[in-house]
């Protein structure tokens, strides 16, 4: 456990001195605040336009950082030599590859986080000194803590995103890597044209694929209420709640995957 912290830390550190990420989110935190004055350009839709380009910026730039930091979590001490030096310390390769892993999602943490101040510290200047009667004209409250949804599941989402990531860095190339993690991300925001797939074509085979794919592959759609909160559509908490334990059980499987391959993986 002392270990896998300790890689843990170290993985946060290392992504805190990245310039990379630095530009990442002071651009993303930039891009919240200009939305302000994009919001002015339309009356009555102001607030309504701020929440979801600094949702659209957290959700954007928050995968970014999970895949172009992910892959390069295991990819890049091999490219180093670097993990031979490790795997001679008394570290089981599993505490290697979990300890990466969380180190990146506490990055992604703090980095969410930030942008989510930023986001309601716009907002909260936005409704600053707003008439009453204006303010009943929005859907939801400039200040609603249900944005708070949004961004969970958003950070739950990426966090998927990074295992992805992980996943693959453990035995491909950082290039395939990055491909194969944006792929399964843009896939599995449309997995559910994969389950009306079948009700279309006429191929029992084809319809038998896609039937197994929208099954396999990680529903990414789930995870997005931007548009629900942005319209103040309540999200239940029993929604919440199956979301967040179908994002648990996707990362323990892949977590396991990906331990099983690096632990088999000769270095020599």
């Amino acid at each position: 456990m002392k270990a896998t912290s300790a890689i843990a830390v170290n993985v946060f550190r290392e992504s805190v001195r990245d310039k990379v990420l630095y530009n990442l989110v002071v651009f993303a935190v930039l891009l919240i605040a200009a939305s302000y004055v994009l919001g002015q350009l339309t009356a009555g839709q102001d607030v309504k336009i701020i929440k979801d380009l600094g949702l659209a910026a957290t959700s954007v730039f928050g995968l970014f950082i999970a895949v172009f930091i992910g892959i390069g979590l295991v990819s890049k001490e091999v490219e180093r030599r670097s993990i031979y030096a490790l795997l001679a310390k008394p570290i089981h390769r599993s505490q290697l590859v979990i300890g990466k892993y969380l180190g990146l999602c506490l990055t992604l943490a703090v980095n969410i986080s930030v942008m989510a101040v930023a986001l309601y510290a716009v907002l909260g200047y936005m409704a600053w000194g707003v008439a009453p009667e204006v303010a009943k004209t929005w859907d939801a409250p400039a200040m609603d803590p249900a944005l708070l949804e949004a961004i969970a599941l958003i950070l739950i989402e990426l966090m998927l995103v990074t295992a992805i990531a992980l996943f693959f860095s453990t035995f491909s190339t950082p290039i395939l890597s990055a491909a194969f993690t944006v792929g399964f991300f843009i896939v599995g925001h449309y997995s559910s044209d994969l389950r009306r797939l079948q009700d279309v074509v006429n191929a029992p085979a084809a319809a038998a694929l896609s039937r197994s794919l929208y099954w396999i592959l990680p529903n990414l759609a789930q995870f997005d209420v931007k548009s629900a909160v942005v319209h103040g559509q309540p999200v239940s908490a029993g929604y919440m709640a199956l979301t967040l334990a179908y994002g648990a059980v996707y990362i323990t499987t892949l977590l396991i995957a990906a331990t099983t391959i690096f632990s088999r993986r000769d270095f020599k």
